[in-house]
């Protein structure tokens, strides 16, 4: 049964280890974290004057940004989020980069069989222009973003979301992100659990999270997930 009460489809006999398979977007489809670590340096810079380091801007990935700025500066909170959303618009398509091996993963993950979809803490109009920017016109069969869910990753509701959303019990789901939240969120939901390390998180951070696995290339992903 799905989480909302409904018949789950069953994979087809012989068919992949995870029908189907969610993908966060930033530092895992797509390498937007030089993108996300200048606007959060450029917006508190402009709008607090201070200046915040790498690793720091780094560790608030996968995070909304209302959620990132209301915990840290509450009383300016909404002028951040202004701020960052234009900056971030404006530099978007000059500052995303591609991650190698993608594109050929998502087409070999649908010749196995599996739906695969995205979860994102961002707007859904903006994941839609970072997949057109870096190329990834693939048919995925659901996009949640932050619209989605009141609650938001760490929590397990946007996954449970797309599982609701496709018919399928959360434990035929994987769910592959490269942020410490990801991880927490799959576990929380019951989805199998891969951490990767081209994105925001370390190997010992996302080790450190308890993920079912972690690796290193979108080439290894496919042994992985099928």
């Amino acid at each position: 049964m799905t989480p909302d009460g409904h018949q789950a489809l069953s994979p087809p006999s012989g068919g992949p280890r995870h029908p189907v398979v969610l993908f966060d977007f930033d530092g895992t489809l797509a390498d937007t974290i030089p993108l996300i670590v200048a606007s959060f340096q450029h917006t508190v810079r402009d709008v607090l004057g201070e200046e915040i380091t790498e690793p720091e801007a780094r560790s608030w990935i996968g995070h909304t940004l209302v959620d990132t700025f209301r915990e840290r500066y509450p009383d300016r909170a909404d002028l951040l989020v202004t701020t960052y959303r234009e900056w971030n618009l404006a530099h978007h398509d000059e500052l995303i980069r591609a991650v190698d091996g993608v594109p050929e993963l998502l087409d070999e993950l649908q010749a196995a069989g599996c739906r695969v979809g995205v979860v994102s803490s961002k707007g859904e109009s903006t994941v839609r222009r970072g997949l057109e920017a870096v190329g990834l016109r693939h048919d995925f069969s659901v996009l949640v973003g932050l619209e989605a869910t009141a609650l938001h990753k760490p929590h397990p509701d946007p996954l449970l979301h797309a599982a609701r959303a496709l018919s399928v019990d959360p434990s035929d789901c994987a769910y592959v992100g490269d942020a410490v939240v990801d991880i927490r969120a799959a576990r929380a939901a019951g989805m199998r659990a891969v951490g990767v390390t081209w994105g925001a998180g370390t190997e010992q951070e996302l080790r450190a999270a308890g993920p079912d696995v972690v690796t290193h290339a979108a080439g290894d992903l496919l042994g992985i997930l099928t």
